[in-house]
């Protein structure tokens, strides 16, 4: 499972894309963030994290089997 960082989760992270093993497949949206925190703990830090699912925001409840294009994407702010 390849997951895509921007911005400063690719900083927390230290690339722009993480291979998960086989091993672990996360079943839905929720167990991958939960994954994320425990692998990087500074993901707990941020207060909004959302994730994209082939190019369509997704949330927690969404399934994945493995094969979608995952992107992680930051808190945005802006005036």
């Amino acid at each position: 499972m390849n997951v895509l960082f921007f911005g400063i989760t690719k900083d927390i992270v230290g690339s722009s894309e993480v291979s998960f093993s086989d091993e672990f497949k996360p079943v839905n949206v929720a167990e991958l963030k939960k994954q994320l925190i425990k692998s990087y703990p500074e993901f707990s830090k941020l207060n909004s994290l959302a994730v994209a699912v082939n190019s369509e925001y997704a949330d927690d409840n969404v399934l994945l089997n493995g094969n979608e294009e995952i992107a992680i994407i930051p808190p945005v702010s802006g005036g």
